[in-house]
């Protein structure tokens, strides 16, 4: 069955360009009323213009949808709290938001200053949280809404020389675990995209004929299932270049040792503790608690 999202509202940061904007198309083409949020400014964070969703938004009304710009920060608490003000009074709800907006400022970690610390951490991890918290009581009362949050290859496995971004990233996934949680007895479902594709931000790495195969509208097809009627909640989908693959934190069933474990236990048996054939993802720390209680019922092993 197809997708749509008639007479649904949606709110895309980041959309000015790359992934965001083939976010805001596609939503758009599928019947989503679409704000388009963008600062404009910089990859670094600096600077701001309307330009670059003032564009979108026209692109999207000369095919036929309906859209609006909006340029205030996601780290601009009143300027979120502003454009929710905004479309509530031109539409009357929110059913979609897709945290997309980032900067970067990458340099290892020991040349690092905390400022660009705290401003990656600010844009990606509490503009994520400022935009959901502003539009979480519209979706309770209406008992529907989809947010999805943008995390990243470097959140999820590591990247040389973005201790910054890889700890904003990593923590919109420990927001999601519990989001997913609150949200489901009022219908809202919350998911992650870890994508890849040709961006400002990645322009660097991808070049030559791999360009092509990494556009960003081939993220987009697992985006609108994540915010879809039907979507899931606490997923992660990894999307690019026309393949999607699931991620999820796991972990392995354990081992006993008792109550007089010592650190030479542990380095003897670390073979065992790691064994990933027992891995398995836990929905929540009840989860997690049940299967320790699984693990302590064995016999403890010594030596």
């Amino acid at each position: 069955m197809a997708i749509r999202f008639d007479g649904r509202v949606a709110i895309v940061t980041g959309a000015g360009g790359g992934v965001g904007r083939a976010h805001a198309m596609e939503l758009a083409r599928r019947g989503a009323k679409v704000v388009v949020n963008d600062l404009g400014g910089a990859i670094d964070g600096s600077g701001g213009s309307s330009a670059a969703a003032d564009a979108v938004v026209a692109e999207i009304k000369a095919a036929g949808g309906e859209a609006m710009s909006d340029g205030c920060s996601v780290t601009d608490e009143g300027g979120v709290a502003n454009m929710v003000q905004k479309i509530m009074d031109s539409w009357g709800r929110i059913d979609i938001l897709i945290n997309n907006a980032g900067i970067l400022r990458d340099k290892t970690f020991g040349k690092m200053d905390i400022a660009d610390f705290r401003a990656v951490l600010d844009v990606h991890l509490m503009g994520s949280v400022i935009c959901s918290r502003a539009v979480w009581p519209i979706m309770r009362q209406q008992q529907y809404g989809r947010i999805v949050v943008t995390t990243s290859v470097t959140g999820l496995h590591g990247n040389f020389g973005q201790t910054n971004y890889g700890a904003a990233k990593a923590g919109l996934y420990g927001f999601m675990n519990v989001a997913k949680l609150e949200g489901e007895r009022d219908n809202i479902r919350v998911n992650t995209i870890s994508p890849f594709a040709l961006t400002r931000m990645t322009e660097s790495m991808i070049t030559g004929e791999r360009a092509a195969m990494y556009a960003p509208e081939l993220v987009s097809p697992a985006v609108m299932y994540l915010v879809s009627e039907d979507a899931p909640t606490g997923m992660i989908l990894s999307a690019g270049a026309g393949t999607v693959s699931r991620a999820a934190m796991v972990e392995t069933q354990g081992v006993n040792f008792g109550m007089n474990i010592t650190a030479e236990d542990v380095a003897a048996h670390i073979d065992e503790i790691g064994d990933m054939s027992t891995a398995r993802p836990m929905r929540d720390a009840t989860e997690q608690s049940k299967k320790n209680a699984e693990t302590l019922a064995k016999a403890p092993v010594k030596g």
